[in-house]
C-alpha cells in the first residue's frame, strides 16, 4: 500500500521520532509536518493543541491520502490524541502508549520518572497510563522547559547544558528511577548526558525507538506495510523552511532535502 505515513510535530523536535521512523521502516514513505509558525505547543492549553492537531491531520489526510498519522510530539500526544482517534478511521499512533508499553515489559519497574513540557506534565497523561499499567510503580514527574531551547541552539554538550539537566534532575540522583521516560522529542537528543549524570541503572526510554517499533507493528498487522515502492521523506513546515533546516539536521541526524512552506 504505497501511501505516506503522515508525521507532525510543532517544530524540529519530532525529527528525532522520524529518525527512528525511517531507520526501522526503510520503504516507507512519510510526510512530516513542522508547525513552526505556532511553536511551542508545551506553554498552550488543551483547546488550542487539540484544534492545531486536526487541521494538520485534515491537511494531510485530504491533500496527502496518509494512511497512518503519528503525533511526533508528546504535548500533542498527551492532548488531543483521545480526540484524534475518535474523528479519523485510520490509525493514530501517539508517543505515551508505546513509551509505558516499554515499562511494562522491564523486569524491575518500582520506580518510573518521567521528563517532559509543562502542558506533557500537567495533562496527566503519562501518569494516567503509567497507573494502568503498572499499577504497583512510583511516578516521580519533572518538567524540563529550558532543555527544549538548549538543543534548539545547539547546546548539546556544554557546561550550561550540564548544569541545567543537573538542576531539573537532582531529584531522581538520590534516588534513580529504574526507567526514566524521555517525554519531550527534544531530549533523545541529550541522551548521553542524561545517562551520565543518572548512572547505568536507570532505563532511558525514547519516544521515538518506542513509536518506531509500534508502527512497525501495527502497518505489519494491517497489512499497510510498504517494502517496495517509492521511499522517501517530505519535510513541510508553516514558517521559515531555512531556519527548520539549519536547526533540524542536528535532530534528524543527516542531510534534509527540500523544505516546503505549507498553509494548513
Amino acid at each position: 500500500m504505497d501511501r505516506p505515513v503522515g508525521v507532525f510535530d510543532s517544530g524540529v523536535g519530532g525529527l528525532t521520532v522520524l529518525r527512528e521512523l525511517v531507520r526501522s521502516l526503510p520503504g516507507e514513505r512519510f510526510l512530516y509536518v513542522g508547525d513552526t509558525a505556532r511553536v511551542p505547543y508545551g506553554t498552550k492549553s488543551r483547546e488550542t493543541v487539540t484544534r492545531y492537531s486536526i487541521e494538520i491531520a485534515n491537511y494531510l489526510i485530504t491533500q496527502h491520502d496518509i494512511k497512518m498519522l503519528v503525533a511526533a510530539c508528546n504535548t500533542a500526544s498527551s492532548l488531543s490524541l483521545p480526540v484524534l482517534r475518535k474523528i479519523y478511521k485510520i490509525p493514530v499512533v501517539g508517543m505515551v502508549d508505546p513509551c509505558v508499553r516499554r515499562v511494562a515489559s522491564l523486569p524491575k519497574r518500582e520506580c518510573v520518572g518521567v521528563i517532559g513540557t509543562a502542558g506533557t506534565i500537567r495533562s496527566g497523561a503519562y501518569e494516567k497510563a503509567l497507573r494502568a499499567a503498572v499499577p504497583a510503580a512510583r511516578v516521580v514527574s519533572r518538567t524540563c522547559p529550558l532543555l527544549v531551547a538548549l538543543t534548539e541552539e545547539g547546546w548539546v554538550d556544554t557546561p550550561v547544558t550540564r548544569a541545567v539537566i543537573a538542576e531539573y534532575l537532582a531529584p531522581y540522583r538520590s534516588e534513580p528511577p529504574d526507567a526514566l521516560i524521555l517525554g519531550c522529542t527534544h531530549y533523545p537528543v541529550l541522551k548521553t548526558l542524561i545517562r551520565e549524570f543518572l548512572g547505568e541503572s536507570t532505563v532511558l526510554i525514547d519516544s521515538g525507538e518506542e513509536a518506531a517499533r509500534v508502527v512497525d507493528i501495527l502497518l505489519s498487522e494491517e497489512g499497510r506495510k510498504q517494502e517496495g515502492g517509492s521511499p522517501g521523506v517530505s519535510f513541510l513546515v508553516t514558517d521559515d523552511p531555512e531556519h527548520f533546516r539549519t536547526v533540524g539536521e542536528s535532530f534528524y541526524g543527516a542531510g534534509m532535502e527540500a523544505v516546503e512552506k505549507v498553509t494548513l
